[in-house]
């Protein structure tokens, strides 16, 4: 599931968006593609998913591809190898569908439904279904993107307290700082999330609680860049899984 792919997500669909725009002194440019393909491949050192690792702590294998339309209508996949059990096996495949577009001039909207799925899996029930919406602006030197995730009571999110609640909140803030004049970006991330995939629920019957990390990345060459963050959650720190850690992600973009 997604943490840091979140706003790799969100970055990739605007800059496709982006890409088919039209400069209005370029009359005799060619008219804009009705479809714009974008992706990327990554390896990471360890895959969280809201503070909560889903590969044990160890390396995992990234990829994902999306295709817009111009007129903002998105669909994608995004996948990734995890270390769960054979309830979710060792794939993680999002599909996912949306629209993304300005709704003022100074702030962009981003809304979908994600749909998890682990297709390896092969003991009870994993897949389930996530809407999602967010808005971003840029802000002087800073964008800044605050948005939401709900996934209503479905068969497979966990209860481990055994009572009728089942669904989940999660909501989240990211500021990303581009340094002037280097490749390099500083990142923040706060979230907070009420329902059964809170990172204490795994441990105790908390089902609320904070994720958070802070980091940066910068293009080493070409379509590659590397970032590194600093990853926690409230709650008991449990090695591998939802301990503190250092994350390091290499990534090609396409």
């Amino acid at each position: 599931m997604l943490l840091s792919m979140r706003g790799a997500l969100a970055a990739t669909l605007l800059a496709g968006t982006a890409l088919c725009a039209v400069p209005a002194f370029a009359q005799d440019a060619a008219p804009p593609k009705d479809f714009t393909v974008t992706g990327s491949a990554a390896i990471t050192t360890d895959y969280r998913f809201r503070g909560v690792s889903q590969s044990q702590g160890d390396i995992a294998a990234q990829a994902g591809i999306t295709v817009s339309h111009k007129s903002g209508f998105y669909i994608g996949t995004w996948g990734s190898s995890i270390d769960l059990g054979p309830v979710y096996g060792h794939t993680e495949l999002d599909l996912f569908g949306g629209w993304t577009g300005k709704v003022t001039p100074a702030l962009t909207l981003d809304a979908g439904l994600l749909y998890y799925a682990y297709p390896n899996g092969h003991v009870g029930h994993a897949e389930f279904f996530e809407p999602y919406a967010s808005v971003s602006g840029q802000f002087g030197p800073a964008k800044i993107k605050v948005g939401g995730n709900y996934a209503w009571d479905q068969r497979a999110l966990p209860n481990f307290a055994g009572n009728k609640k089942s669904d989940n909140l999660y909501v989240y803030s990211n500021v990303d700082i581009g340094i002037p004049k280097t490749p390099l970006t500083v990142s923040g991330h706060l979230g907070y999330t009420d329902g059964v995939l809170a990172p204490s629920y795994y441990t105790t019957v908390d089902r609320t609680g904070f994720d958070w990390s802070i980091g940066a990345s910068a293009t080493i060459y070409g379509p590659l860049s590397l970032g590194v963050s600093y990853i926690g959650v409230t709650g008991p720190s449990v090695k591998s899984y939802t301990n503190d850690t250092v994350v390091a992600t290499l990534t090609a973009a396409f």
